[in-house]
């Protein structure tokens, strides 16, 4: 079987965290591709054995310094990205939840190139992929209701 990420034959699991802390969001600098560069929520692949919840809970300390309460499934999001030729070089499943800060101060660890805390206003500022920007929307909308 193959278990490179690129180019795989069939998609990867991963968990994404919408972490909030009144007015912002916590967001990170990915280090690795694919969207090496870009402003994303915090996450990564759950270990085996490991459960979702328990691997968001793992990968946001690991990757941010961060610990949060009130975790609640959010969305399940599917990212593919093609190559320049139309063959799939990525394809992740992506289990995304929202949670409220609990205690720590961010810093950069693991594969992300930097941690920081963005107001809604922000946001538009960041090019964030469409895929990203709705899934911190939604946090945002569940937040106030």
């Amino acid at each position: 079987m193959n278990k490179n990420r690129e180019y795989p034959e069939r998609p990867f699991v991963g968990v994404g965290v919408v972490v909030l802390r009144r007015d912002e969001v916590l967001l990170v600098q990915r280090g690795k591709a694919p969207n090496k560069g870009q402003w994303s929520i915090p996450g990564g692949k759950p270990l085996l054995g490991e459960t979702v919840m328990e691997a968001v809970h793992r990968e946001l300390l690991e990757e941010t310094g961060v610990k949060i309460e009130q975790l609640a499934l959010l969305d399940v999001v599917d990212v593919i990205v093609p190559d320049g030729i139309g063959k799939i070089q990525y394809h992740y499943t992506l289990v995304d939840y929202q949670a409220k800060w609990l205690s720590g101060e961010c810093r950069s660890g693991d594969d992300a190139d930097a941690v920081k805390w963005f107001t809604f206003e922000e946001l538009n500022s960041l090019g964030l992929l469409e895929i990203t920007r709705k899934v911190i929307l939604k946090a945002f909308r569940n937040s106030v209701t």
